[in-house]
C-alpha cells in the first residue's frame, strides 16, 4: 500500500479520547527504540477533510515525542461514513482541532469505555435504527 507524510497537525481526528492503557502500550514502542514498527495512521478523504480513521494514540503519542509529520496511508476499507462524519462533528464541537488537543483528554479505562466506546456504540444502534425506518 502507499504510504506518504502528512503534518501532524493537518490531520482532522474522528475520536475525542485516549485510553491511557492504550496510550502506555503505545510509549513503550517508543521507549524501546521500535517507534518505526508502529502501524502508520490512515487516513480516509472525508468532505474536503483528511480524516484519521484509527490511530489517535499513535498519533499522539508521536506528537508527544516532538515529530511533526507521520507515516500514513490510504484507508481502503469500507466503513460507516456517516458515523465518521458524527465523530468529526463531535471534535468540532469539543473544540479538537488537532492532535495536541487531546493531550488533555486522556482517560482511564473505565471512563474511556463509559465517554467514548460507550457513546460510539450508541450513536451506531441510533444510525442502524435510523435506516431501517428510512
Amino acid at each position: 500500500m502507499d504510504r506518504f507524510r502528512l503534518p501532524i497537525d493537518q490531520i482532522q481526528l474522528s475520536q475525542i479520547y485516549i485510553s491511557s492503557d492504550k496510550l502506555s502500550e503505545v510509549m513503550k514502542a517508543f521507549e524501546s527504540g521500535k517507534e518505526d514498527e508502529l502501524e502508520p495512521i490512515p487516513i480516509k478523504e472525508l468532505d474536503g477533510n483528511l480524516v484519521s480513521t484509527d490511530g489517535h494514540t499513535r498519533l499522539l503519542a508521536w506528537h508527544l515525542h516532538g515529530y511533526k509529520e507521520v507515516e500514513c496511508e490510504w484507508e481502503d476499507v469500507e466503513m460507516d461514513w456517516d458515523a465518521y462524519r458524527i465523530c468529526v462533528q463531535w471534535c468540532r464541537e469539543e473544540e479538537i482541532q488537532s492532535i495536541i488537543d487531546l493531550k488533555e483528554r486522556i482517560l482511564n479505562p473505565e471512563d474511556y469505555q463509559v465517554l467514548w466506546l460507550d457513546r460510539c456504540r450508541i450513536m451506531q444502534d441510533e444510525l442502524t435504527l435510523k435506516r431501517k425506518t428510512h
